[in-house]
């Protein structure tokens, strides 16, 4: 029989706090560090939800969870973990975004339009008297663009989109003398976006200090057929930015979950996660919030994590009722970066270099318009994101749409709903010719998803 050492009085005697890493501007992402010192998550029976305490000087954290978890009342005690972003730094009309920011230097090296760079929203094989080129690696965004505009809901029109991550660059913003100027993207419009928060600093305004949140952001839904820039997927839905990520694209589960909440709360019906724990981490309070999401039908998406940051299928992929998703390459083959495991459900592009054996070399990273890190008014079109983080932003804007396209009949509501969004995915996906733990079902094809026809059946 276990003997109760007093819980309540014991966490009651510990000093809370809610954990906010340091905001300072840095490039790039940084390695995780493992959890947050002295720091633990926990949740005693009957509570609503886990809370965040703090330890003295000179206690264990990993000794302090395992003392409390022997206790009665206690229903979880987990470190707090750190997650990192997953990157390696009608009628219908074809948009004419240029591919560029307009600057006469760029314009006169890259002239051309978004179909030069963006390999990733082409069809991957051709249609009789399609006008555009194809790529191998292609999702076909072009036909569900046309299938959205037939419906009558553009660009997923009327979907909000939760992404949680460094913040997005989505307005301007001088916070005063000596702290520099905030800008939006010039490729974002201001009613693109709805209320967020940021979850780092503890206020209402979650801009980005790293670029990976604004590049995310705009693959989901960067401004389309306004003669800037580059295109997005869902480029009519509403997007909410928030922060969980710090400058350094990192961020704690404490933070996340609350993040995840907040989404929840108000009105997202799909959560790009594009950001991963350690592999095997236990976050028990990102799992309790990811189950609300799933009671109330909310698509969550979540990269699988890449080689080198983690070393096997990580949360938030791994949590309930997520879509998993892994990353391909411009050659529609499997990114060398790509982890392999049951969790992973479908691929989307993420660009870089394809394993081996993969009959293409082409090694393209994903372009979207983003800030330079630790500059949040320099903009421009950079070569170096590719990974997981990025093909999960693709499966949200692929959400988005399948939702819009009403391809999904009847009004489904909680998991069903989401069981049938995923499916819809799935079923429409196209093999890479891969085994299933690298590829999940393959490659989507957002053509084929948002295309109408029979509704998906569970399997």
């Amino acid at each position: 029989m276990k003997r109760s050492l007093g819980i309540s009085a014991l966490v009651a005697a510990l000093a809370l706090l809610v954990f906010a890493l340091p905001a300072g501007a840095s490039i790039g992402l940084s390695q995780a560090r493992e959890f947050v010192p002295r720091e633990l998550v926990v949740k005693l029976e009957g509570e609503r939800a886990a809370r965040t305490v703090r330890l003295a000087k000179g206690v264990g954290v990993l000794a302090r969870a395992r003392a409390l978890r022997a206790q009665g009342r206690v229903e979880y005690a987990a470190p707090n973990y750190i997650a990192t972003a997953s990157a390696t730094p009608v009628p219908f009309t074809v948009p004419n975004d240029p591919g560029n920011l307009g600057g006469p230097a760029e314009a006169a090296s890259y002239p051309g339009d978004w179909t030069l760079k963006q390999w990733n929203f082409l069809p991957w094989q051709g249609t009789p008297g399609g006008k555009l080129p194809t790529s191998p690696g292609g999702i076909n965004a072009v036909a569900a663009w046309e299938h959205l505009a037939a419906v009558g809901r553009p660009g997923a029109q009327g979907v909000t989109i939760a992404v949680l991550d460094t913040g997005v660059a989505y307005r301007s913003y001088s916070p005063g003398p000596d702290q520099g100027t905030f800008v939006r993207s010039p490729d974002f419009r201001p009613g693109q976006f709805v209320k967020g928060y940021d979850f780092v600093e503890n206020d209402r305004i979650p801009l980005d200090l790293n670029g990976h949140g604004t590049h995310v952001a705009g693959t989901i839904g960067e401004k389309t057929d306004n003669g800037i820039g580059l295109t997005g997927l869902a480029y009519r839905a509403k997007l909410m930015p928030v922060r969980v990520l710090d400058a350094q694209g990192r961020g704690d589960a404490a933070t996340i979950a609350k993040g995840i909440r907040f989404a929840i709360a108000n009105g997202a019906e799909v959560i790009n996660l594009s950001f991963n724990f350690g592999c095997g981490k236990q976050v028990p309070g990102v799992n309790e919030a990811l189950r609300e999401a799933a009671d109330r039908g909310i698509v969550v998406v979540a990269s699988v994590g890449n080689l080198g940051a983690e070393t096997c299928v990580s949360p938030p992929a791994t949590g309930p009722r997520v879509i998993g998703v892994g990353g391909s390459t411009e050659g529609g083959c499997l990114g060398n970066y790509s982890l392999a495991g049951r969790q992973v459900d479908v691929l989307a592009p993420g660009g870089g270099t394809p394993i081996a054996g993969c009959p293409s070399i082409s090694a393209r990273p994903i372009y979207q318009v983003t800030l330079k890190p630790g500059q949040a008014d320099v903009f421009g079109i950079p070569a170096n994101y590719v990974g997981t983080s990025m093909a999960a932003a693709h499966v949200s804007g692929a959400a988005a749409m399948v939702i819009a396209s009403g391809v999904i009949q009847g009004k489904p509501k909680g998991r069903l709903r989401i069981d049938l969004i995923r499916r819809k995915l799935t079923a429409t996906a196209r093999s890479l010719g891969i085994p299933e733990p690298q590829q999940g079902s393959g490659l989507i094809d957002l053509g084929a998803a948002t295309a109408p026809g029979k509704k998906p059946r569970l399997r």
